[in-house]
């Protein structure tokens, strides 16, 4: 159905119309290939490292490479929608994320896969926010809400399932398959999605000016200085090829904040940092995603390398925390609504610490039901308790009218989180290059490595009790809006947190 051919215009579509469904799915196939494949990789790493012969840096460089390209374009990839075309910048997206998808499932060595999953992320910044930028332009405002609620509990779904899938595909067929996997997932999507969903752009993105892209490539490489320096340095020290990386993305990491403070239209505005609870709420979302991401990416190889699990196992073993997610996040969100926010965001995140912390008795043969899963259920329960009372937080803590650019930020936060974590957790744990191939040197940095990321989530807990008001939930404190540029309030197309607070 073409856009003239509708009877519904955008911004009138009805949920329960037969173009409702249509616009429901092509943004659940969108963002749910995005949400798998964060789930499936962790799974096939021991694999992939076995299989290319590679080091404990390639496996890290598989997940960051991704997650860099993400965190810095993410902003820019709302923007280009809301001044393009939200539907046609998610279409380009899901096309580039399958293309890329094919190259990582068919690169011969390391390089080609870390550069695919590079441009994955490329690919993942476009597609993400259009998939909900689409449901938010599209449907009757009546119906907004629980379009938004449809679409992260189906794409709840594919993060439940991920792991699962992706255990059976690196058992079965291979690890290349894991990627192979979003080839036909958008194959689905982008015909549904050209016949089926309008277009839609904001009315004054093209008065604007230019988009903020040099802050973006500034961003990028200062992340990937960072990053690059973090996981060569368990095998180079402090060698020059270490250290030049370092402090030239901390310099550029300085440049970046200087041209965001200047920029007409910054893709990361300064002034919305103004907000007290805003930054205190991203400061609890780096400390909770960077203890997410680390953990994750450390206990799937705890179980396969250590435990003897499969990875058809390992998978599973992480299906409790999803599924809790799955069915309590709702009534979680109505709590944080009646006692306030400043509970949860404390207790969440002491129980999530103490779900790793309980990790430490997974070992050699380890039992499962004796083991893991009272770890993943404390876990889950801390995950819970503090994710939908975080991301309504952050919608409260600014006006509406920059909900979209806030929570925008959020999820840029959090995986840069994310990225960090796990460039730097085995540096500090001391686990070395070859460390995940000796069960016994691995399992000695783990047990080091879980006490460091149950004291992040202790951070984030401080940070929550003594920064959050407890009437919070009940609208933005006072911003200060003289000092804001007019045109900081754009949508940048993101109106949600990651789905997946692992990534895993």
């Amino acid at each position: 159905m073409s856009e003239r051919q509708g009877s519904q215009a955008p911004g009138e579509v009805r949920l329960a119309s037969a173009r409702g469904r249509w616009v429901l799915t092509t943004a659940v196939l969108g963002s749910g290939m995005a949400l798998l494949d964060s789930t499936v990789v962790n799974v096939a790493l021991p694999r992939i490292g076995e299989d290319l012969d590679a080091d404990l840096a390639v496996l890290q460089w598989t997940v960051t490479a991704y997650l860099l390209t993400l965190s810095s374009l993410i902003l820019l990839g709302g923007a280009l929608g809301d001044r393009y075309g939200r539907r046609r910048i998610f279409v380009i997206g899901v096309v580039w994320f399958a293309a890329a998808s094919l190259l990582c499932g068919l690169a011969p060595g390391a390089g080609v896969l870390i550069a695919a999953r590079a441009l994955q992320g490329v690919g993942g910044a476009l597609l993400t926010p259009g998939s909900l930028a689409l449901i938010q332009a599209v449907f009757h405002p009546d119906d907004r809400a629980r379009g938004v609620g449809a679409w992260s509990g189906l794409g709840g779904v594919a993060a439940a399932v991920g792991p699962f899938v992706g255990g059976w595909l690196v058992d079965g067929p291979g690890w290349r398959w894991v990627f192979f996997l979003n080839v036909p997932l958008a194959a689905v999507c982008v015909p549904v999605a050209l016949r089926h969903v309008p277009e839609t752009r904001e009315r004054d993105a093209r008065e604007r000016g230019g988009f903020d892209v040099r802050g973006a490539v500034l961003g990028a490489l200062a992340l990937a200085g960072v990053t690059y320096a973090l996981i060569a340095a368990p095998d180079r020290g402090a060698a020059p090829g270490v250290l030049v990386p370092a402090v030239a993305g901390m310099l550029l990491g300085v440049v970046f904040v200087r041209v965001e403070g200047r920029h007409a239209d910054p893709m990361l505005p300064p002034a919305i940092f103004r907000i007290r609870l805003f930054s205190a709420i991203n400061a609890v979302t780096v400390c909770v995603y960077a203890a997410f991401s680390g953990f994750f990416f450390l206990s799937v190889l705890q179980l396969q390398v250590v435990a003897g699990y499969s990875a058809l196992q390992a998978g599973t073993a992480l299906l409790p925390t999803t599924v809790l997610m799955l069915l309590l996040s709702a009534r979680s969100g109505e709590l944080g609504q009646r006692v306030g926010p400043r509970i949860p965001l404390t207790v969440g995140p002491v129980l999530c610490a103490v779900g790793m912390l309980l990790m430490l008795r997974v070992g050699h043969e380890a039992s499962y039901f004796a083991d893991v899963l009272p770890a993943m259920v404390v876990l889950g329960a801390g995950m819970v308790t503090l994710v939908a009372p975080l991301t309504a937080t952050v919608l409260a803590s600014v006006d509406v009218n920059r909900a979209g650019l806030a929570s925008g930020i959020n999820n840029a936060a959090a995986r840069a989180a994310g990225l960090m974590a796990v460039a730097a957790l085995p540096l500090l744990a001391g686990m070395g290059p070859e460390a995940y191939r000796s069960a016994d040197e691995f399992e000695a940095t783990f047990r080091r490595a879980m006490p460091l990321c149950a004291g992040v989530l202790v951070v984030g807990a401080l940070i929550a009790w003594s920064t959050v008001r407890p009437a919070a939930l009940r609208g933005p404190e006072p911003a200060p809006e003289k000092r804001c540029h007019p045109e900081c309030t754009y949508h940048c197309g993101v109106s949600a947190p990651p789905l997946d607070p692992g990534d895993r």
